[in-house]
């Protein structure tokens, strides 16, 4: 009766079946793996924010595939800022990430067609290709000893007539890397021998530790390329359901790239007209929703860094993103190590398996929580590390 692609194991893993029981027996779970704004404390002004949903304008309609023009027209004027200029034709407004990406497969790739895709990454991915009858060709991150970076060798190698586009995510999550000027011209140059389009997913972009060297896609004109953003990274409000996707390239492409989008996006009509009319006053807090959201990150990922150091433990280093990878010492294995950190130390961490890591064990951590529930999280980690996950005194650490 059912499809083939949906036929994922549903059996809950280890993890989710000891976080559950520690729930039941009223634990306090630090939870560092928490990525919700919303749940985090940053401090939105509700009326700022809420005030230009109640518009008279959002009782009528006007459907519009690729977004009311209004809202195109301010996130150029957004662009703008960073010194990139978009026209609002080349703009397609989504309600999400995942549905910008679920276009622009189905834009380029037919049934088993290949995407390239980088590994380590975010595990929603294959979800999403599965869905969409897309195969996930994994190229390699490597870790030099100061940086992440694209293995540009293996992946001209793993390109091919069945692959239609290459996804950078920019920075990536969870490693924090950038895009690096200098390594455009060799995607260019593979995109252009196997007639591919470049995808680059920049919902991070503004979260930065390290400018130097890094390339946004914004605007890039030399290969057909999709560059991704979205409200619940860019102003922290996941919740309001706002994405977009800006085509740049070769005229030609670009054009029959929204001719042909233009229809996918009239099919579904997915993004809310109130959402849309906000757009424009909201984006005025922009700078403040940041620069929260900024110091935060910077002020955990310093904590992290400090204690691990002082801990004899690695963390790898990030030029951008809300992530952290810590590196555990060997003898157990991730799934172990989360284990005992949940049942004896009531700490949520992700294994770094989630994310596809060769490199074992690793924790990836998120930066995003309340500093002193990031501190007690952290000292917990380290201290029950430093025992190689067995008991403080008899008990759980505290």
């Amino acid at each position: 009766m059912f499809a083939e692609r949906t036929a994922w194991s549903m059996d809950p893993n280890a993890l989710t079946v000891a976080l559950e029981q520690e729930k039941q027996a009223g634990a306090d779970i630090l939870d560092l793996t928490e990525s919700n704004p919303t749940r985090c404390g940053f401090d939105v002004a509700g009326e700022k924010l809420l005030g230009p949903l109640s518009v008279p304008a959002n009782l009528s309609y006007q459907p519009c595939s690729q977004g009311l023009r209004t809202a195109r027209e301010a996130l150029c004027r957004s662009f703008l800022q960073r010194g990139v200029k978009v026209a609002p034709e080349n703009i397609f407004l989504t309600a999400s990430t995942s549905e910008a990406y679920s276009f622009v497969f189905r834009l380029l790739a037919n049934p088993g067609e290949t995407v390239l895709f980088p590994q380590p990454s975010y595990p929603l991915f294959q979800f999403l290709a599965d869905i969409l009858d897309v195969r996930l060709e994994p190229y390699p991150l490597r870790y030099d000893g100061k940086h992440w970076n694209m293995d540009l060798d293996i992946l001209s190698r793993k390109a091919s007539s069945a692959a239609r586009a290459i996804v950078c995510v920019n920075p990536n999550n969870p490693t924090g890397n950038y895009v690096r000027k200098d390594q455009l011209h060799l995607l260019d140059d593979v995109c252009r021998c196997f007639d591919m389009a470049l995808i680059s997913d920049e919902v991070f972009y503004d979260y930065c530790f390290e400018t130097a060297g890094r390339a946004s896609l914004l605007g890039h004109p030399r290969t057909l390329t999709f560059t991704l953003g979205g409200l619940s990274k860019d102003l922290g409000l996941p919740q309001m359901k706002l994405s977009w996707i800006v085509l740049s390239g070769p005229e030609d492409q670009v054009r029959e790239a929204r001719r042909r989008l233009d229809v996918i996006a009239d099919t579904y009509l997915s993004v809310n007209t109130p959402v849309q009319n906000a757009l424009e006053a909201w984006l005025t807090l922009k700078p403040d929703i940041q620069r929260q959201i900024t110091e935060r990150i910077v002020s955990n990922r310093a904590y992290l860094e400090a204690s691990a150091q002082a801990a004899g433990l690695g963390i790898y280093p990030a030029e951008g993103g809300w992530y952290g990878v810590l590196q555990l010492p060997p003898g157990k294995s991730e799934e172990e190590w989360v284990l005992t950190l949940l049942e004896r130390g009531h700490v949520l961490a992700h294994p770094g398996y989630f994310f596809d890591f060769e490199e074992e064990p690793v924790l990836v951590i998120s930066f995003l929580p309340l500093p002193d529930h990031f501190r007690v999280g952290v000292d917990r980690i380290l201290a029950l590390a430093a025992t190689g996950g067995a008991r403080v005194n008899g008990d759980a650490v505290s």
